[in-house]
């Protein structure tokens, strides 16, 4: 008989004890409503819990493969590093020239400004680009037509014409290369478009209006 009452007075003060939380809880002050998490402000207003968790370095032993990347990389990253500064001059000599062009039909005077910018490039930076490794010439005309629209062989079709555009095609041929190579960024050349666009961050740099001289 004792027991028995002692196990209906523990579930009355069991039933008191959670009432009294339950109505706690209802006024707004329930344990749960003191917890402190961090939290973050959205761009739009909106306010979220947030946590950071902790820096995990995760470490494995480099392969040839890896090396071969990490080598490929670093000498991509190198050449366009080197040759990006020629692509942008490129681009803004073609639109100083076509400039000058608008409106001139006679052929000789064409030719006359054309020589007239070429003569100066070439003293400013002829022995520069002599300097430049095979690997780095590649790199150099990609980013010109990333930078023109056209490529090499194209431009030089256009400003001296059939013949030297044939005859250098020939030479990049026999060097192993080639005028013709176009650029393309979401595709075989999506490393050196992250390279570039990481260059253009560095230095500020806009990338240029396309021009098209086709």
């Amino acid at each position: 008989m004792h027991s028995s009452f002692s196990y209906r007075l523990f579930a009355v003060l069991l039933c008191l004890f959670l009432l009294q939380v339950k109505a706690h809880a209802q006024n707004g002050h329930g344990i749960n409503d003191t917890i402190k998490v961090d939290a973050c402000i959205e761009a739009n207003g909106d306010t979220i819990p947030c946590s950071w968790l902790p820096t995990v370095y995760l470490f494995t032993r480099e392969t040839a493969k890896s090396r071969r990347m990490a080598a490929e990389w670093t000498r991509l990253r190198n050449a366009v590093y080197v040759t990006y500064p020629y692509a942008i001059t490129a681009s803004r000599v073609m639109n100083e020239i076509n400039a000058k062009l608008v409106n001139v039909t006679d052929k000789k005077k064409r030719k006359e400004i054309i020589r007239s910018r070429e003569k100066d490039l070439k003293k400013e930076f002829a022995d520069k680009l002599t300097q430049l490794s095979v690997y780095q010439g590649k790199v150099l005309m990609k980013l010109i037509y990333r930078q023109t629209g056209n490529n090499c062989y194209e431009i030089i079709e256009e400003y001296k014409g059939g013949f030297s555009a044939g005859f250098w095609q020939t030479v990049a041929v026999v060097v192993g290369s080639n005028l013709k190579q176009e650029y393309d960024p979401n595709g075989k050349d999506r490393a050196m478009e992250s390279i570039v666009q990481d260059v253009e961050r560095m230095y500020g740099v806009r990338r240029q209006a396309m021009i098209t001289t086709k």
